[in-house]
């Protein structure tokens, strides 16, 4: 069994560990659990899991957005969280500190079954991708380019830090530069799920993405909303002076 199939729960409510271990147990995965946010993080930073499943109602000295934001700066480790439901404020904030997806309190395991290895999917589909040649993909819009195979993203020549989730997404946005994609299909694609009524997760990724990358020469914004649908990833536009000696060059090409 390879490390991307080890999950670590961190949960004080150790029957729903129980439950938790024994039905992950039985859909093919390795499990391990922990009761309180230090030993999460001492379980996490040492041991070998491929995704963690942490709640964010913990006791002691770390809660579950302290547990985060310790992994956050240290690890690469894929985190889905368990909320209360009905509490947007916690899973935007969580989303915002890098949580890849998030839960609610009382759920179905076998929903817990499907983030987690659409999760994993694209955790592996990133380590399949370093093995590929540099010639691999690539994408680029004005000053940003992205290489697929390497995984790696530059703006104006300096390398940015994604997330899985926010690579995927720029992945996909740049790809269809200069068309609109809904929410549904970003949700769809990148977080392997059906969107769901009032889930904001695509759009809290949208703005970490819009906040790293930042705005354009022009000071607009790269990433646009565009109402009721989705987002688009804008095309520069080529100046009127730009276009017209563009133009005239191809005409005297023509007539050489």
């Amino acid at each position: 069994m390879t490390k991307q199939e080890h999950v670590l729960v961190i949960d004080d409510d150790r029957v729903l560990c129980e439950l938790l271990h024994e039905y992950l147990m039985s859909e093919g995965f390795q499990v391990g659990t922990v009761y309180d946010g230090e030993q999460g993080i001492d379980a996490a930073l040492t041991g070998h899991y491929g995704v963690i499943v942490l709640d964010v109602m913990l006791p002691g000295k770390y809660d579950g957005f302290a547990v985060l934001k310790q992994l956050s700066s240290q690890t690469h480790i894929p985190v889905l969280m368990l909320t209360a439901r009905g509490d947007d404020v916690d899973r935007i904030v969580g989303l915002e500190m890098g949580a890849d997806d998030y839960l609610p309190k009382p759920f179905n395991p076998r929903e817990l079954v499907a983030r987690l290895r659409a999760i994993l999917r694209r955790s592996n589909r990133g380590l399949e991708n370093v093995s590929v040649s540099v010639t691999s993909v690539r994408h680029r819009v004005a000053d940003v380019e992205m290489n697929v195979g390497m995984r790696t993203v530059f703006k104006s020549g300096e390398p940015v830090e994604l997330t899985s989730v926010e690579f995927s997404l720029l992945e996909m946005l740049l790809f269809k530069a200069g068309r609109v994609v809904t929410r549904d299909e970003l949700t769809q694609t990148v977080l392997g799920r059906p969107l769901l009524p009032y889930d904001r997760s695509i759009d809290v990724h949208i703005s970490k993405l819009r906040k790293k990358l930042g705005q354009d020469g022009s000071g607009a914004e790269r990433i646009k909303s565009v109402r009721g649908s989705g987002y688009i990833y804008v095309l520069p536009r080529i100046p009127i002076e730009g276009y017209a000696q563009h133009r005239r060059a191809g005409e005297e090409s023509l007539q050489e």
